[in-house]
């Protein structure tokens, strides 16, 4: 099996800095527990795969600058961080790409996935099955509610000769993300697949949803 890079898409859970749709409704302090409840389970869920010799994990940080995220990266026993810097989603997801190529150059990993910390139901099979899906597709989605996606991942084919399409043309605060990130690849011949839907909680209603 294909060793991949997972870069979990992580916001610092400070007062005030983290989910703020979800404070107008729980305040600011519950809004940052939240957030700090779901990053720690995400980064489990990463750790007992990376256990398992499938995956390194790279943390893509914002919210807050770097000696802080540097703190907080290794008390999170996470070696390998980056800023995700300016830019819409789209932008800081290329860019930790590029940032990223250098275990490419080695060939100590062949595909990427992305993740961010917004899903408590996040289990370990949700990873060991896209990387499973990586060995027949070029591009594996996970769809979420809100008609974006929770999971994103790219083999070979797309990172060497198809970067860009990923996320151009896209409005990333709109309800069709997930519908022009597959529309982007129409041009060419690519093999996708989707992964079950999943709620990503922003809102007190993704929290009811769910139970």
């Amino acid at each position: 099996m294909d060793k991949s890079l997972l870069i979990i898409m992580a916001k610092w859970h400070g007062f005030g800095r983290c989910k703020t749709r979800l404070s107008r409704d729980i305040g600011k302090i519950n809004s940052a527990k939240v957030q700090g409840i779901m990053t720690k389970h995400t980064l489990s869920v990463a750790q007992s795969i990376k256990q398992k010799g499938l995956i390194d994990i790279s943390l893509a940080i914002s919210g807050v600058g770097f000696n802080k995220s540097r703190r907080w990266s290794n008390q999170l026993g996470i070696r390998n961080f980056n800023l995700q810097g300016k830019g819409c989603l789209g932008e800081r997801m290329k860019r930790q790409i590029i940032i990223n190529k250098k275990f490419f150059i080695n060939k100590k990993f062949k595909n990427i996935i992305f993740i961010g910390t917004d899903l408590p139901d996040l289990c370990h099979l949700d990873i060991v099955n896209t990387i499973k899906e990586l060995k027949k597709n070029d591009l594996i989605l996970g769809p979420s509610n809100d008609g974006g996606y929770w999971l994103i991942a790219f083999s070979e084919k797309i990172l060497s000769s198809h970067l860009h399409l990923p996320f151009i043309n896209i409005n990333w605060s709109k309800e069709n993300v997930l519908q022009d990130t597959i529309d982007n690849f129409s041009s060419i011949d690519i093999r996708y697949k989707f992964l079950n839907t999943k709620i990503d909680v922003d809102t007190i209603i993704d929290i009811e949803k769910r139970n």
